[in-house]
């Protein structure tokens, strides 16, 4: 029996997900097909009538319809309540089951390459207040990490993520430049806002001057892969996570809801890596 899996969200035809997943399922000897469902937003609710009729196993879904997609789905686990938005749903007997993969996802590429970095007495400042912040600091909560500040150019809203996850005892709300002048004081600050990417390379949500020694920098920017942000940390000895890791262990928390197969990441990111940079010996 092929598994069938796809992606819905919009745009979605310049998405990699299909390539990783095709490389899970050949990892794991798994038969099927992740196909691109690109639904424009005046057609969600007739097009997911559709796709319930299908034959399709599971999908994820991105940008815009993360929120959108709950009144559809006949169960949520808890990442997925609590965040308010589902970018995994498993078909299971007929139910449409709406997972959270984003933050574990973050959590568990950092803790592959530097298994201490997150630890619980680390204090971690988070940049931007979107959806991937959201994920990002509930997935932080739930390893017990004891300070997560966050910043944003809108302080209230870094303030509403904190409340609305009752984080109050563990973190407080910054402005972007207050930030900027503290940043010397975290042991891990991850950049969760678009500010860098792909054609806007030379952008960055902030000038960093000073480092605490041995801290990670992080960016969920994958495109370019070492964004200015990255650059600007690397060049004062910071360690860098980079965003093609979080996207494709996100794709991997998937997967596994999935087919409870946990596919070997650490080979598939050689590969993933490589086609990132244009790698032409990379399979299709």
């Amino acid at each position: 029996m092929m598994l069938q899996l796809g992606l819905i969200g919009y745009p979605a035809a310049h998405s990699l997900s299909p390539w990783i997943h095709h490389q899970f399922m050949s990892d794991q000897n798994i038969e099927g097909k992740y196909s691109l469902y690109e639904i424009p937003p005046g057609e969600f609710e007739s097009k997911i009538q559709k796709i319930k009729h299908s034959s399709l196993d599971g999908f994820n879904i991105t940008v815009p319809y993360k929120e959108k997609i709950i009144a559809y789905l006949d169960e949520i686990d808890d990442a997925a309540r609590f965040l308010g938005a589902v970018n995994t749903v498993k078909v299971e007997n007929g139910k449409w089951i709406g997972y959270n993969t984003d933050g574990i996802g973050f959590y568990n590429s950092v803790a592959k390459r530097y298994p201490e970095a997150l630890s619980s007495n680390k204090k971690v400042l988070l940049l931007g207040s979107g959806g991937a912040a959201r994920g990002i600091y509930y997935a932080l909560l739930k390893q017990n990490v004891s300070t997560i500040d966050i910043a944003n150019r809108t302080e209230e809203k870094a303030r509403k993520i904190i409340e609305d996850l009752d984080g109050t005892r563990f973190s407080k709300a910054l402005s972007i430049s207050d930030a900027e002048k503290k940043i010397h004081h975290y042991d891990a600050v991850i950049q969760t806002s678009s500010v860098g990417m792909s054609p806007n390379d030379d952008q960055s949500i902030v000038k960093i001057t000073d480092i605490k020694n041995g801290s990670l920098f992080s960016d969920i920017v994958y495109r370019p892969m070492k964004t200015t942000f990255l650059k600007q940390a690397e060049a004062l000895g910071a360690n860098l996570h980079y965003g093609h890791e979080m996207l494709l262990y996100q794709a991997a928390g998937a997967f596994e809801i999935w087919t409870d197969a946990v596919p070997d990441t650490q080979e598939i990111m050689i590969k993933f890596e490589n086609k990132l940079r244009g790698d032409s010996n990379v399979n299709k």
